[in-house]
């Protein structure tokens, strides 16, 4: 073991190195010579190329067998230079002078797939975001149909987010490719990353790379945050809606100097008002504030190959729920508070080099501090987390460009102290591993991900992971992706589970022979095919895409809700999986309307000690439709109109057994079918200032009584857990964006 974890460290830097060409294109306009950015130059009959820089240069790997090298250009001829040595080339394209004067649109979709990565990876622009309130991270996926989005209880106004039919947890999440979502932050890290601090997401089903780590299991969702450098040198988002929240997003970004940018990034919510639409004496929402700061530094270096990120964040949020007419300083009714406290401090560091631009060095590094005080009536919560994290990847080439490598190192280090009601858990949980991933692209057919990573854990032990991606090319825009890959995690019970506190139900744990908990870590192998295919109807682009992934856990920690008086907790004895199919179609109908359907379905099932049965408040079926529209633009202040609307139909859901609980706490074994529609209208008055209006759930969609016992919430039979649907009703918002470029 200890020498294929020093093979995986030292293989890559034994590559041999290799002769390469260079150059620079030219083209001549008003007798002034240019250079040409963006020109095509490569290998006749190869798949070997390069993009010439914006000063016109290229470089590209050199052997022997090459002979022949051309250069393209649009609007230019096609030249085929014969080359017998490396040597510097400066080339001068001349304009093709039998070609036609043609005018080219292109629009850029907001959500695409990939059919040239070997991962099943969708890409999330900012735009997409824009189509919904998008408040918050949690709030980003109301228009994407791969991933779930449903409340957690009835009492925190927790979002939670589902992949392939698994849970959050079971997905990587990262910030920029740097984990952030995890342990102490499972449950409620998503509403820390405001929107407009989102660049743009990037989705991968099934096993991701090995690089980011052995969590993954159904997925990974990473995002990008803005660039100081890129971004809106001031940017201003006021939003508000009729429940009463209100929210400030701020960037203020500025050029310290020709290589070093600064932003400042603020973020401020509220909600205040008091709603009981139901009438069971209970806030349908809960009161909440929230204060949310990040300072990014960003320095590039061209010439010389560098390029850096430092982040400063500092957070503090407040929730509070329960009866409607609680009072924080007195106790007497029942209530909850969640305070948390967070810091963040996170470095990237990246070199290119120059000379040979296939080889770079990657440095990743980040601390954080999480500290959550909280109380659910009764039941009282405590959980502080400090956790560091490092990754070291290097990237180069074998023979040519078709072949690359990454490998590198890994640490991370938590720590944990928790307090649930009276009993306290402490555990520090520390790790390194090693990872080596090939690819091979040869573009035009074939690409292939492999990789393998060899861990050491001191709870989890040692253990290897492998992940394994192929594309492959069957027609044009016809593309077939497989996929599979093992998955290694400690559960977080309690705050992976919070929601369980607001209930009556005692707390126990089986199997007390684990390491973590008393419990065995989690293990999953995930397979997975998807097929993409692009299309042409009546001269309007479309594609459809159809997957199938399935889950197959080999351990898992079971979370047991079907006794109405108890959570158990307890390893897995006997099967447990999740079938997850799903298909596809985006369409553009007119130039400037486009429409996604998708029907997804699943089969979740998992043994408890009643037998296995199909999981809680999981729907077997979902239909999905989002239409959006936007007006040509009329001027050189790019006024327009956008509208978008997105409805969603989930069939019934299975509610944990009640069967033993008194008749009047009894809920059936299914839930009914549930339908939402949501709606935005955008006004652009310029390139600086928006104006939104839009509305959720407008067909006023509600689950009655969605709190069992809520007029003795201190009885044996409360729970807030039984969610499937919206509990306020309708609501409606309105917001302005204003930027200065």
């Amino acid at each position: 073991m200890k020498h294929l974890f020093l093979l995986t460290l030292i293989f890559p830097f034994f590559v041999f190195s290799q002769d390469e060409i260079k150059g620079v294109v030219f083209s001549v306009e008003n007798n002034e010579t240019l250079p040409v950015a963006g020109a095509n130059v490569y290998w006749l009959n190869t798949t070997i190329g390069a993009i010439t820089n914006l000063d016109g240069a290229f470089k590209l790997p050199y052997t022997s067998k090459n002979k022949k090298l051309v250069i393209s250009y649009v609007g230019y001829k096609t030249d085929t230079l014969t080359v017998v040595e490396p040597i510097f080339i400066k080339h001068i394209l001349k304009v093709n002078s039998q070609l036609n004067t043609i005018t080219l649109t292109a629009k850029k979709q907001a959500t695409t797939r990939s059919y040239l990565q070997s991962q099943n990876i969708i890409n999330v622009s900012s735009k997409e975001l824009l189509k919904a309130a998008c408040c918050n991270l949690s709030e980003s996926f109301e228009t994407n149909p791969s991933i779930d989005v449903n409340f957690a209880d009835a009492i925190s106004g927790t979002r939670q987010i589902k992949m392939l039919g698994l849970n959050s947890p079971y997905i990587l999440i990262t910030t920029e490719n740097i984990p952030s979502i995890r342990g102490a932050s499972q449950a409620f890290g998503l509403s820390f990353i405001p929107g407009t601090w989102v660049e743009s997401l990037q989705i991968t089903k099934g096993a991701g790379s090995v690089v980011n780590g052995f969590e993954s299991i159904a997925g990974q969702i990473n995002t990008e945050l803005v660039k100081p450098i890129t971004d809106h040198r001031m940017f201003l988002n006021v939003f508000g809606n009729i429940a009463g929240r209100f929210e400030v997003n701020t960037h203020l970004n500025t050029k310290v100097s020709k290589k070093w940018s600064s932003g400042l990034y603020l973020h401020g919510n509220s909600h205040r008002q008091r709603h009981d639409v139901n009438n069971d004496g209970f806030l349908d929402m809960p009161l909440y504030h929230q204060l949310n700061i990040l300072n990014r530094w960003q320095y590039v270096d061209t010439e010389k190959g560098w390029v850096s990120f430092i982040n400063v964040r500092g957070l503090n949020d407040d929730k509070q729920a329960g009866e409607t007419g609680f009072n924080i300083a007195a106790r007497d009714l029942w209530q909850s508070r969640i305070k948390t406290n967070r810091y963040d401090l996170s470095a990237k560091l990246g070199y290119v080099n120059p000379n040979i631009p296939w080889q770079s060095l990657g440095v990743q590094t980040a601390f954080s501090n999480h500290k959550q005080v909280s109380y659910f009536g009764l039941n009282n919560y405590n959980i502080t987390r400090n956790s560091l994290y490092a990754n070291v990847i290097y990237n180069s080439i074998i023979s040519d460009s078709r072949h690359k490598i990454k490998t590198g190192i890994g640490y991370t280090f938590d720590d944990y102290d928790e307090l649930v009601n009276n009993d306290i858990y402490v555990r520090k949980e520390y790790g390194a591993g090693a990872f080596f991933e090939y690819n091979f692209d040869n573009l035009e057919k074939l690409n292939l991900t492999a990789g393998i990573r060899i861990d050491y854990n001191n709870l989890l032990g040692t253990f290897i992971t492998p992940r394994f991606h192929a594309r492959y090319s069957l027609l044009k825009k016809s593309v077939l992706k497989a996929s599979f890959g093992r998955g290694k995690r400690a559960a977080n019970i309690f705050a992976e589970n919070q929601s369980f506190f607001a209930s009556s139900r005692t707390l126990n744990i089986e199997n007390n022979n684990g390491t973590i908990y008393g419990l065995n870590p989690e293990i999953a192998w995930n397979y997975g095919v998807s097929f993409l295919q692009g299309f042409k109807l009546f001269n309007r682009r479309g594609d459809v895409t159809l997957d199938y992934y399935r889950t197959l856990f080999k351990d898992q920690v079971v979370v047991d809700y079907e006794n109405p008086l108890e959570i158990n907790f307890y390893n897995l004895q006997g099967r447990s999986f999740a079938n997850s199919f799903q298909a596809e179609i985006n369409y553009t109908i007119l130039p400037n309307t486009d429409l996604r359907l998708a029907y997804k379905n699943y089969d979740v099932k998992t043994t408890f000690t009643s037998g296995e049965l199909q999981k809680p408040l999981t729907p077997k079926h979902r239909f999905f439709v989002n239409a959006s529209y936007e007006t040509k633009k009329t001027d050189l202040h790019t006024k327009q109109w956008r509208f978008d609307a997105t409805y969603n139909w989930l069939s019934k859901q299975r509610f944990p057994a009640t069967i033993n609980s008194p008749i009047n706490f009894r809920r059936p074994e299914f839930t009914p079918t549930l339908k939402t529609l949501n709606f935005q209208i955008t006004r652009v008055f310029s390139k600086q200032l928006e104006w939104y209006f839009g509305g959720e759930n407008i067909l006023n969609v509600r689950q009655k009584n969605p709190i069992i016992s809520p007029d003795n919430p201190f009885g044996s039979n409360f729970d807030t857990t039984f969610v499937y649907g919206p509990i306020f009703g309708s609501n409606y918002y309105t917001g302005l964006r204003f930027n200065i470029k």
